[in-house]
This record gives C-alpha cells, structure tokens and sequence, in this order.
C-alpha cells in the first residue's frame, strides 16, 4: 500500500481505528499518508512547530509488530494525533508559540493527557502552532507566525488552537488535541469545517498543560465527527470501560431543542444566520421540537469573563513578565501589562457574575435536551483584519471570535461544534450545540450531524500542487 492508496479526505477515526484492527491498513501506511500532507501543507499553512517524525515512525512500526502478534495497544491503535504546543511531551520543548520559552529545557514528563494518548497506542506526530500562551481568538499572535486557513490562505484559521483545527481539517493528523478556555477548541473547529469538543469543566485533567485561565481551562479533542470526538474524550478523561463505547445517535423527534436568541443571534454575518437557521429548520424538519429562550445576563458574558481570564493569566504570567517582557509578542505583552492594573474587587464581582450566568444556562436546559446557537458570528476574518461588520456595528476581530463562545466556559457545561454547511464563498459555518451531559451531548450531536447539512473542506493549498 502507498500513500496514494490511503484516501485522508474522509477517514475519521472510527473508520481508521476498524481498518487498522482488521489489517486492512498498516499503521506505518497511514502515518506515512499523514506525513505526506503535512509537508506538503504545512509550510504554506502552518499548522506545526514541531514534528516528531522520528518517534513517529518508531511508533507506527511498533504497532504494526503489535497487531500481527494479535497484541491490540488501546482504543487508538496506531491513530495518528497531533498536540497543541502548550501540552508536554516528553522529550520535547513546549513553546506555548512564544520566545519566551526559548530556553525552556525540554518536557521531562508527558503531560497527564498526552500519557493516556500514549497508553491508547496513539501515534504522536508533532506539536501544533497556535496563538502564543493561548491568550487570544485569531492564532494571529504567535512567535511562528500565524496559522493559514486551508480553503483561504489568506484568511486565519481561528484560535487559539488554530494548528490543531488545520491539521486535522487537512489530513496531517486523524485528530487533534487542543485547549479551550473561552472557546479555543470551538472556534478553529467551526472555522476549518471539522468537529470540536470542549467537555465539561474538571473532566479532563490539565496537569503538564500551560494554563491560561486556571478556572475556565479545558482540554478537548478536535477531529471530524461526533464520535471520533467521544473516541477521544473517553481517553483524555479516562472514561470506564463500561461507559466507554459511543452513545448510539440520538432520535431528532425525541429531540428538544432551545434555541437562544438575543445576544446570541443579535450580530451575526448574514451567511451565518441563513446557515444557522437552515440548521434549526432541518431539526424541526425530522421532528425536533424548538423552543426559544434567552440567557437574561448574556450581556454580562464578555465583561465577566475578561474579568477572571486577564487577572489569572498575569498570576501566571508575572514571573516571566518580569524578565522576559520583550520576548512576548506585543498583542499579549500589552493584554498582560493592562491586566496588571485590574483590581481585586473586580475579579470577585465577576465570579459573583459568573455564578449566576451558570444558573441561568442549568435553568435553559431545565425542559430542553441541548441549547442551540452558532459557533461563530462570522466566517474566518482575513490575517491582519482589526474589525468584523455585523451592519452598522463593528467589533475588534478578536472579540467577535469570541462572542459566542466564552459562556460555556464560565458556566463549565459541555459543548460542541459541528459543521453545518459553507456560505457562498465556499468558507465553512460550525452549528454549537451545549448540554448539561458530556456523553448525553454527544448522543445528540451524532444524531443531528447524520441529519443536518455538514461542510466541505476544499484545501486549496493541496489542489494546487496537484
């Protein structure tokens, strides 16, 4: 078997991990196929900081050795999985996208998740760019330079996990693992037309990561379908074997839905809302019944969280601040230095703030299943764009990322995005539906991606070398 031979467009990881079990596919085939791509790719794109081809191939050719000897490594055989460069890796230096770890020694120890990764027989091929410390939306910000979007070059992938989303959205790796504080799986994953989950708040543990916000933190897997997500997620949270197997999909017309309006819907790209609604009337099309709703202090969303973000990240941050402030890019240098003068009495009134908007999503959901709304308000900005129009009001490009997003951090509920369509520039649309369950949300969410219109990806890097 070639490279040629292995079609990365469409394998999830279910499919792959069956392949590989039944020997159809050699973990040293598709890793080479996946390899393949990302040299090809991802000095245009560029989705990774570092590659470790090497360890890799090592790896790969073990679990091959593995499976003819009738010997099964874990639940991800011979998968090949990237990691955001904010997760250790034994053996390798954790940049967090920053010069300011240039000097870091390398990671002595795997971090708890990449550990599980290892102890599943998933292949590790390298550590992927993002926005530097994970402290922004666009992966715009990064001592590496920004990360590309694959149908558009000239357009951001989204972020803060924006190599991760690439990678996985163009075949360099079958999944990814990125961090979501206020939305930084969720973003790059609507924005490159793949699935992201950021899990319920403690789920997945954080040890060996880079914090950003120590309480809005999240680890959370990137790949393509509801159930390669939960693939993942019963891994990196350690899920008992008897709970492990994927819930099957849900019925829609057992579904109930709610939609949230307001702020939610209030700023909006007008191809969004048209993708947005199609999805919410191909739901009640199979049965799904809609109701509407509103978060009465969604308005509190962005002062809260910004609140409790800036002030734990400079808690983090002050040491290096302190002798290496020229090495941070200037975007986050400046974030940190302002959030040095936010006084204490505010940090407390926004948890005060964020306590109630967490009563308010578990009462949205009191009589509905899951809370339906965009991921994004926009389609992915242009690199070096300040501000997105929503009509006569714009918005700093970064904030508009976020927009949509951030509550589900605050509030700890899980979410996920699913790809629901392209606008008429071709650019991918993600639909973000949150649960109170993180397995309950994604029974739901494999029965509304067989069901409503999902994206499709045209790397426009790849076909051109073609």
């Amino acid at each position: 078997m070639t490279t040629r031979d292995v079609d990365l467009d469409d394998l999830t990881v279910a499919a792959a991990v069956a392949r590989l079990a039944d020997r159809s596919l050699r973990a040293s085939d598709l890793l080479d196929a996946c390899l393949a791509r990302l040299h090809a790719l991802s000095g245009s794109l560029n989705a990774f900081i570092t590659v470790t081809e090497d360890e890799a191939r090592r790896a790969a050719a073990a679990a091959d050795v593995a499976r003819v000897a009738g010997r099964s490594q874990g639940p991800l055989h011979g998968i090949p999985i990237a990691l955001k460069d904010l997760i250790d890796q034994q053996g390798v230096r954790t940049t967090a996208a920053s010069r300011v770890r240039d000097e870091a020694p390398l990671a002595a120890t795997d971090a708890a998740v990449t550990a599980r990764l290892r102890a599943a027989g998933a292949v590790l091929v390298g550590k992927c760019n993002l926005h530097e410390f994970a402290f922004g939306s666009t992966n715009q910000d990064s001592a590496f330079g920004p990360v590309r979007h694959p149908s558009d070059p000239t357009r951001l992938a989204g972020g803060s996990s924006g190599g991760s989303a690439v990678a996985v959205a163009t075949g360099m790796a079958l999944a990814a693992l990125g961090s979501d504080t206020g939305g930084s799986v969720r973003i790059p994953a609507a924005a490159c037309g793949i699935v992201g989950l950021k899990p319920a708040f403690g789920e997945v543990p954080l040890d060996g990561v880079v914090p950003l916000s120590v309480s809005l933190d999240h680890i959370g897997p990137l790949c393509r379908t509801a159930e390669d997500a939960w693939l993942l997620h019963t891994v990196l949270a350690a899920v008992p074997a008897d709970h492990a197997a994927p819930p099957p999909p849900r019925t829609l017309s057992l579904l109930r839905a709610r939609v949230l309006r307001g702020y939610f819907l209030d700023l909006l790209e007008d191809d969004v809302r048209e993708r947005f609604e199609s999805a919410v009337r191909q739901l009640a099309d199979r049965g799904a019944r809609i109701h509407e709703g509103r978060i009465a202090h969604a308005d509190e969303i962005v002062r809260t969280y910004a609140a409790i973000t800036v002030p734990e990240a400079v808690a983090w941050h002050a040491p290096t601040l302190a002798t290496h402030a020229d090495r941070y890019t200037a975007v986050v240098r400046e974030r940190l230095e302002a959030g040095r003068q936010l006084p204490a009495v505010e940090y407390l009134q926004a948890q005060a703030r964020r306590r109630v908007l967490r009563q308010e999503v578990a009462q949205a959901l009191d009589d509905c299943d899951i809370l339906l709304l965009p991921t994004l308000p926009c389609v992915a900005p242009h690199i070096g764009q300040a501000n997105v129009r929503f009509g006569e009001q714009e918005l700093p490009a970064r904030v508009a990322l976020l927009r949509l997003t951030q509550l589900f951090n605050l509030t700890g509920h899980p979410a996920v995005t699913l790809p629901c369509g392209n606008t008429k520039e071709g650019l991918p649309v993600g639909l973000q539906i949150a649960g109170r369950d993180t397995r309950e949300l994604i029974g739901w969410a494999r029965g509304i991606e067989r069901e409503v219109e999902s994206s499709k990806i045209v790397i426009a890097a790849w076909n051109a070398r073609r």
